[in-house]
């Protein structure tokens, strides 16, 4: 035992003698906090003057050094937030993050330019980027665990990152389009009704840029639409689609989905027409003569030239003898 005791004691002591260096050394430094170091490279890209710092980012990222280019540029920011060089360091942090493939982290410091410095002139081509990436994820592209590991798609937080681009500038050139593409989000989700309210916020706070005032109308009709086929048809969507349907025909005539929107219209009376029937039907078989009137009516209304128009005809005048008969 104390053998064994003896040897593992001359074997610590002789670990401990040799020397080593750390192949990859983490470095505190007091209002800075850890960062990493290359072998032989400790503190050499450290400057004292916030420009200084930044070209160091610069010329890094310029050379693809992005791991570099990230550190110096996140050193800026950290340092030195009130300088006038902060802000193009905020957005090379985000640029770094982009370039190695880490889209989420990368609009989340894009964002904090926005935020923070929000007149940069960066913004402008900073919520492009911000668009461009939230477009990927929209196109199918996965969300990462811990920012490495490609776990899953996430329409909800694909909208969330198109309403912080609307919120940050809202009227800035890429607005209506993020504004649009929450829309489009959340039909991927088949969540139709917060589609509808997407697209028709766009309709509204875009008036004046007819393009998109008529596309998100006749997206919004056919968000409904969509919803009034879910399941079993909700007239109630089905109304809201014609609705909005021939707003856009009397708004946006000369537009080239005006045959398209008038097929949707002719569609959805038919089924709304076919709807009553069957309820009218429903009263009918129960013994509620006045409940079927109403809703054969109803087919009359809503679509007068269809088969289904044809027989309630027959049905309400059937009715009507029926009735006469009975009070005599």
């Amino acid at each position: 035992m104390y053998r064994r005791f003896v040897c593992l004691f001359l074997v610590t002591a002789c670990l401990t003698l040799i020397p080593f260096r750390s192949p990859a050394p983490l470095v505190y430094t007091p209002g800075e906090g850890w960062t990493y170091e290359s072998v032989g490279g400790m503190g050499k890209w450290r400057r004292e003057r916030a420009k200084d710092q930044l070209d160091v980012a610069q010329g890094a990222f310029d050379k693809q050094d992005y791991g570099l280019a990230l550190k110096a540029a996140r050193r800026v920011a950290k340092v030195w937030p009130l300088s006038d060089y902060a802000p193009q360091a905020q957005y090379l942090v985000g640029r770094c993050y982009e370039a190695k493939g880490h889209d989420e982290k990368a609009f989340a410091e894009y964002q904090k330019v926005v935020e923070t410095y929000p007149k940069s002139e960066n913004v402008k081509e900073v919520l492009q980027r911000q668009y461009a990436i939230a477009t990927r994820f929209l196109e199918g592209q996965w969300f990462k665990l811990w920012g490495y590991i490609p776990a899953f798609p996430s329409m909800d937080r694909t909208a969330g990152m198109f309403e912080k681009i609307v919120k940050s500038g809202p009227y800035s050139e890429i607005a209506p389009q993020a504004q649009m593409r929450i829309g489009a989000a959340r039909e991927k989700q088949k969540h139709f009704p917060e589609a509808v309210t997407a697209y028709e916020r766009a309709a509204d706070r875009y008036h004046d840029r007819a393009v998109i005032a008529a596309d998100a109308l006749y997206r919004a009709g056919l968000a409904y639409q969509k919803q009034a086929r879910t399941a079993e048809y909700d007239q109630g969507a089905a109304g809201q689609a014609v609705a909005t349907f021939t707003d856009f025909l009397t708004l946006y005539p000369d537009d080239a989905r005006v045959p398209e929107a008038q097929k949707a219209i002719a569609s959805l009376k038919t089924e709304q027409a076919r709807g009553n029937f069957q309820t009218a039907q429903f009263y009918e078989k129960y013994n509620k003569p006045g409940g079927a009137l109403v809703y054969y009516n109803e087919v009359l209304l809503q679509d007068p030239n269809s088969e289904y128009a044809v027989e309630a005809r027959q049905r309400i005048e059937a009715i009507k003898q029926r009735l006469q008969t009975a009070s005599r």
